[in-house]
């Protein structure tokens, strides 16, 4: 009846155990969340907002309110004498030197060219082009998580390789005294072993010194504490990637520059057209609009205006070239990252083939040191060895069993090195 409840409290562990894991796909997902940058989404959603609504402002009515005094020191006369062609009691008005004017302007645009419509293009081809390059820094960011991760899943891999030659360097310590008390070997094979039983935790304690540096940055990338009883999901079965395709936020980041680029030939366009509006103004003022009549009056003029800036022209065909020239230089900076990339691609790929040759050389190492420091820890036993030499084969054994940790190690990191480098 106890075995059951034993049972089930064993699979909750073992469940919460590997709950516990992290893995890089995790870590990846966590640091992009955790990353400042992040934040940058939302503000350039907003500045697209703020311009978009500014933009489209265009269209409102406009207003312009206006005052204006001036005194002049000639004003418009009418030089003829009624006196000499016999006309009297007649008196011709003259215009007041000094002249007062407040006015309000209210112009409707009807056709504008396309102007408003261009700016509004060219505020959502910036704003993408903002988007994709938050895309490629953010997506930096995975390499960061992989130097970290990696260097975690190796110093983990060398930290229970180092607690196993530990048991087993503790063993030999065992069995040489035992031999000792035999006849079959003295102290200083004893000592021998000691020492490496010394290094070895000597060792483990800097391993533990690199491992909690790397989960002090693998912390901080990720938004979460990571310490020593912190678990990494070592990746199986991981294999590099076969789609040939490159499929970096880098690309993106080009097209959507182009893009923008092209945005502002609509608006040379649109530079181009002229422009029709509606407009009214209404006035107080000294004159008028008779100028003869030195009264205060209110007067108002409304119509309809044409307005076409022929001198847009002659730059017109200087800022196209412009922009093209622009585009081309974008085109350029893609094909040589696309070049760069393949070249990159092409190292990692020989680095992989690499370390599975390194590896297969690393279990046949690994089969005839065991090989060796068995025949040794034998000749132990039977005095014909001594201590030291019993401990060189069996470092000379962990030496090899950390050779193929490592180049496991390393080829797990080159795939996924390269799967960064092309985003498959």
């Amino acid at each position: 009846m106890t075995t059951r409840p034993l049972c089930i409290a064993l699979a909750l562990a073992a469940c919460l155990t590997c709950r516990a894991q992290l893995t890089i796909e995790q870590c990846y997902e966590k640091a992009r969340a955790n990353y400042p940058l992040i934040k940058r989404y939302s503000l350039i959603d907003k500045t697209e907002g703020i311009d978009l609504a500014r933009a489209a402002k265009g269209y409102l009515p406009q207003l312009a309110l206006s005052a204006q005094a001036s005194v002049q020191s000639d004003v418009t006369d009418i030089p003829i004498d009624l006196g000499s062609i016999g006309v009297d009691g007649i008196e011709i008005p003259t215009m007041s030197r000094d002249q007062y004017k407040a006015t309000i302007d209210l112009s409707q645009s009807i056709w504008d060219g396309g102007n408003i419509s261009s700016q509004r293009k060219a505020v959502r081809a910036q704003a993408e082009a903002d988007r994709r390059q938050t895309d490629v820094s953010l997506y930096a960011v995975n390499a960061r998580v992989n130097r970290v991760f990696f260097g975690l899943l190796l110093v983990d891999a060398q930290l229970g390789q180092n607690r196993l030659l530990q048991d087993e360097l503790a063993s030999n310590c065992r069995r040489v005294e035992a031999c000792m008390a035999g006849g079959l070997a003295n102290q200083s094979d004893a000592d021998a072993l000691h020492v490496d039983l010394a290094r070895a935790r000597q060792a483990e304690a800097q391993l533990k010194a690199t491992r909690a540096g790397l989960g002090a940055m693998l912390s901080l990338l990720i938004g979460e504490p990571v310490d020593s009883t912190t678990q990494l999901a070592r990746p199986t079965g991981a294999t590099p990637p076969t789609a040939a395709a490159n499929r970096r936020p880098e690309l993106s980041l080009y097209d959507a520059q182009a893009a923008a680029l092209r945005t502002q030939g609509s608006a040379i366009t649109a530079g181009l057209m002229p422009r029709l509006s509606l407009f009214a103004t209404g006035g107080y003022g000294k004159p008028g609009l008779d100028m003869f009549d030195d009264r205060f009056r209110l007067f108002g003029i409304a119509g309809v205006r044409l307005q076409w800036n022929i001198g847009a022209l002659y730059t017109a065909k200087a800022d196209r070239r412009r922009i093209e020239t622009g585009i081309d230089e974008v085109a350029n900076r893609r094909e040589a990252f696309v070049f760069d990339t393949a070249l990159d691609t092409a190292q990692r790929s020989a680095e992989i083939r690499k370390y599975d040759e390194m590896i297969g050389y690393d279990d046949e190492i690994i089969r005839l040191r065991r090989s060796v420091k068995q025949a040794s820890v034998a000749k132990m036993e039977r005095g014909t060895i001594s201590g030291t030499d019993l401990a060189t084969d069996i470092n000379a054994e962990h030496a090899a069993v950390q050779d193929k940790i490592l180049h496991e190690t390393q080829r797990l990191e080159a795939i996924y090195n390269l799967k960064f480098a092309t985003n498959n």
